[in-house]
């Protein structure tokens, strides 16, 4: 058997090389955001982002498909891993809506990053004053609540392809987290993570609420 070849400067280990990978796109993700809080997001062009990253078109390509696709990548990075928690879903006996519940705060468990509390607060902020931004993330939104959807139901043994719960209690999920990432984008104060898990799990409770009789008080959440 032939010996493996030494690595070299130019083959990495491949720890490093995703390490290197991470570093550029965070760089990216930075420099873009920097760039479209002070000129505005339609008026930042893709040339000024990459200076600003100090990479090639190329390179950005590599990592985003679009201004869109970076300026959300704090929102992709959360709901990616949601699905991704997803899939050790196990039926404990509650609803559907329980169900999703546990899977998004242990997703929001997870984004640990320094500054993705930060990125994900300005990527809320501009998708407020940005039609492309806010268009991108709807269709964004929809693959995900799908995939989730297709997920939830084979995780959860519903055989029935009209059983409407999964895309209700999904869509519940997502005006639940809409809301409360908008409340918490907009208070004052430094954004943490654990910050906006509060805010969401005030957001899922009163959610949770919504079929309740009209006196029956929810928890305000601030």
């Amino acid at each position: 058997m032939a010996a493996p070849l030494p690595k070299t400067a130019s083959q990495p280990p491949a720890g490093l090389r995703e390490r290197k990978k991470q570093q550029t796109r965070e760089t990216l993700v930075d420099a873009g955001l920097r760039l479209f809080v002070e000129h505005g997001f339609a008026e930042t062009t893709l040339d000024e982002v990459c200076a600003q990253a100090e990479v090639s078109k190329r390179t950005f390509f590599r990592y985003f498909a679009s201004k869109e696709d970076l300026a959300l990548d704090p929102s992709h990075e959360l709901w990616s891993t949601f699905l991704g928690e997803m899939e050790s879903l196990r039926p404990s006996g509650g609803t559907v809506f329980e169900a999703l519940q546990e899977v998004l705060l242990a997703a929001l468990d997870k984004m640990t990053a320094p500054h993705w509390a930060e990125r994900m607060a300005t990527c809320r902020l501009l998708a407020e004053v940005s039609p492309s931004i806010t268009a991108h993330n709807l269709s964004f939104c929809d693959r995900i609540s799908s995939e989730a959807c297709k997920t939830l139901s084979a995780r959860l043994a519903l055989t029935d392809p009209e059983d409407l719960r999964t895309r209700l209690a999904q869509d519940l999920l997502v005006a639940a987290f809409q809301s409360a990432v908008e409340r918490w984008a907009h208070a004052p104060g430094r954004k943490t993570a654990l910050g906006l898990r509060t805010r969401v799990q005030h957001a899922l409770a009163a959610a949770a609420q919504v079929t309740m009789y009209a006196g029956t008080p929810a928890h305000a959440g601030g």
